[in-house]
C-alpha cells in the first residue's frame, strides 16, 4: 500500500508529468507512491493521503480521464472521512475559469468528508512553463504537514 496515491487529471498530459514528478520528489523524501492517472473511483482506497494533480480545460472542465471519477464521487456520495488530500490545479490566468476542474474537485471529496492538508496550489501556466518547479516547491511545505 502505498503512503501516498497520486491522481491526475491531464488533457495534453501536464498534470501528469507533474504528477510523475511530485511522486519522484516523494519517493526521495522516503514515502511510498502509487500514481494514477484517470483512475476510476472503484480504484481508490477510501482512507489514506491522496494528492490529486489537475489541469483544467475549456469553460472550467474536468480532463476527460478524471471525469468518471468527478462524476462517482458526486453520484455515489462516498465516506471519505479516513482520506487526507492536497490539491494541485494547472491553468491559464487568461480565463476566468481558472483552476476550475481541481476547484470542483477540491469540493467534491470535501462534500464527502475528504480533509484538506494545506492550501491549494493553483499553477498558472503563463507565469510556469515548467509547472513541474512550482510544484516541487509547494511540495517541499505540503509533505511537512504529513
Amino acid at each position: 500500500m502505498a503512503d501516498i496515491t497520486l491522481i491526475s487529471g491531464s488533457t495534453l498530459g501536464g498534470a501528469e508529468y507533474v504528477a510523475e514528478h511530485l511522486a519522484e520528489k516523494l519517493e526521495d523524501a522516503g514515502f511510498t507512491t502509487q500514481t494514477l492517472h484517470g483512475p476510476l473511483l472503484d480504484d481508490l482506497n477510501k482512507e489514506g493521503i491522496w494528492l490529486v494533480i489537475c489541469s483544467t480545460h475549456g469553460a472550467g472542465d474536468i480532463p476527460d480521464n478524471l471525469q468518471p471519477f468527478y462524476d462517482a464521487i458526486k453520484e455515489e456520495k462516498p465516506d471519505l472521512s479516513a482520506v487526507r488530500f492536497g490539491a494541485v490545479g494547472i491553468g491559464s490566468r487568461e480565463y476566468d475559469t481558472f483552476c476550475g476542474a481541481i476547484e470542483k474537485i477540491d469540493d467534491a471529496l470535501k462534500a464527502c468528508g475528504a480533509k484538506q492538508l494545506g492550501e491549494m496550489l493553483r499553477i498558472n501556466i503563463l507565469e510556469h512553463d515548467i509547472p513541474e518547479d512550482p510544484a516541487e516547491i509547494w511540495l517541499g511545505s505540503w509533505k511537512n504537514l504529513l
